[in-house]
């Protein structure tokens, strides 16, 4: 029995009790069970896994890092665990360098400038060009989202969208290309366990999760961006913390897998989740107007709506 672990386990989620095969279960921190149904396996494995698992709400993972980094545990606290569940070798490089993302501070490029401060360069006026006639954007929505843009360095030509958490600290952001380039996309390597946008979000109204942050401005009202398709652990927990009521799922097609998922979790929690049709389209491309029309008409989901899509998925 691993001692040392179940001290640290104890210390951050409760008194916990042992359960079958070595396991011990807690209160789980992401749902609203007060039972205690959070299954922590105690045997580390040699790559330094743990696997937990919520026999309620579903959340799970591989490691207990996973499971503490939405807590917002100290730096000790994760140090320590790092101790106790060393992998072997040939996986701590693997180990390191999540642990690092996690714990680098972001800042902007250094070669930002923002689109508001008006200026002579055509790159300049390439950026705005970019957004006014392809993204649609408006001024005040530059003005809003502090969106700007690079003339060089590691993010040259590319336009620059903050996140910013509910404090206005710098969280995160995304790079996008405004040429027709091959190479799109540059984000930062930094970890994405965060709740993007979350400076603008009203967690007492509905919410909508979309993809990408051009899809979150296009919606306007109450977006949060994934960054991606899949929520990230930080954002699961604060939507249920907050008691957010109802969820609008507005992803791509190609996304249902991940959509179905964070459905059924919701779900379980307690949230009334709809799903936008968004007819193989994004949020940006469809605009303002049409993505109020789509989320109106979108129907609620129910268990037996998620085990249909399970069993075509």
């Amino acid at each position: 029995m691993n001692t040392e672990l179940i001290k640290v386990l104890n210390q951050v989620l409760g008194v916990g009790k042992k359960t079958a095969k070595n396991n011990m279960a807690f209160q789980c921190p992401f749902c609203n069970t007060t039972k205690k149904k959070l299954e922590v396996q105690l045997i580390t494995n040699e790559k330094g896994e743990n696997s937990w698992h919520c026999w309620v709400c579903n959340t799970s993972g591989k490691k207990i890092t996973t499971l503490f980094k939405p807590l917002n545990v100290s730096r000790h606290i994760l140090t320590d665990l790092y101790k106790i569940v060393k992998p072997n070798n040939k996986y701590t490089d693997i180990n390191i360098d999540s642990i690092r993302k996690s714990m680098t501070e972001i800042k902007l490029p250094m070669e930002y400038i923002p689109l508001y401060k008006k200026s002579n360069s055509i790159e300049y006026k390439n950026a705005l060009h970019y957004l006014y006639h392809t993204r649609k954007l408006t001024l005040s929505e530059i003005v809003k989202y502090g969106i700007g843009y690079c003339e060089s360095g590691e993010y040259a030509y590319k336009i620059i969208i903050p996140s910013y958490d509910g404090n206005g600290k710098l969280n995160y952001f995304v790079g996008r290309s405004y040429y027709d380039t091959s190479h799109k996309h540059k984000n930062p390597d930094v970890s994405k366990n965060i709740i993007p946008m979350e400076l603008f979000i009203n967690w007492q109204l509905p919410i909508v999760l979309c993809e990408g942050a051009f899809d979150a401005i296009a919606i306007r009202r109450n977006a949060i961006p994934l960054f991606g398709k899949v929520i990230p652990e930080k954002l699961k927990l604060k939507i249920v913390e907050e008691k957010v009521k109802t969820i609008y799922i507005a992803l791509d097609k190609d996304a249902q897998k991940q959509a179905m998922q964070h459905a059924e979790y919701f779900i379980n929690n307690g949230c009334n989740v709809y799903f936008v049709d968004l007819n193989e389209k994004d949020p940006a491309e469809i605009g303002f107007e049409m993505m109020c029309k789509l989320i109106k008409e979108s129907r609620q989901l129910t268990e037996y709506d998620l085990l249909k899509m399970k069993v075509l998925l």
